[in-house]
């Protein structure tokens, strides 16, 4: 298993219509032949893959579970809430300005959190799509009330709208894109919603 062949095989994960979709997908061929498979990493919790196994769970999984990968909470802002509240998360970015691939018109990576976490309302310039690839989270949109995503199912945010998402009972495990101006510096944390 290589990380060529997974950014191959994620690439068809993005299978929408939607611009954003387009440029992840285009951006993952593109990089395949670049992206150097790492030799070591921090194992994924064993909760994350016990839902990677689940029949719902997207088959690109299975491979996403054989890598080793720096799996780690996000550090996408300096702010010590934020960096409370990402202690429940894993991730590690693919492609983007710090990922395993060096590009500076997308951020693409892999993203998870535990059972009964969450993650607050947050604001940033770059549009983002979330892709569900295992388990279940609850995603908060503007100011709609929370509502369920599971495995093959997507949570759009154009740029600046305020989101934010839970767990319940289940973890769950996604793929992320950042889309136009993908910079943290005007990314803003307002921590956990009052609904």
């Amino acid at each position: 298993m290589t990380l060529s062949t997974l950014f191959t095989d994620l690439a068809a994960v993005f299978t929408g219509g939607a611009a954003i979709e387009t440029h992840a997908r285009d951006a993952l061929i593109d990089a395949a032949p670049d992206a150097v498979t790492p030799s070591t990493g921090n194992p994924l919790p064993q909760i994350f893959l016990d839902i990677m196994q689940q029949p719902d769970a997207h088959p690109v999984c299975t491979l996403i579970a054989q890598l080793p990968f720096e799996w780690s909470p996000p550090r996408t802002s300096d702010d010590p809430l934020y960096a409370d509240h990402s202690l429940s998360k894993v991730h590690v970015e693919l492609l983007g300005p710090g990922g395993l691939v060096k590009s500076d018109t997308v951020r693409l990576g892999l993203y998870g959190m535990h059972p009964h976490s969450e993650y607050g309302i947050r604001t940033h310039p770059a549009e983002e799509i979330y892709v569900m690839l295992a388990g279940e989270v609850f995603w908060k949109l503007d100011d709609a009330p929370y509502a369920l995503r599971r495995a093959n199912e997507r949570s759009h945010h154009p740029s600046m709208m305020p989101h934010a998402n839970k767990t319940g009972e289940s973890a769950f495990m996604s793929i992320y894109v950042w889309h136009g101006d993908i910079s943290t510096e005007n990314y803003a944390y307002a921590g956990l919603p009052d609904d």
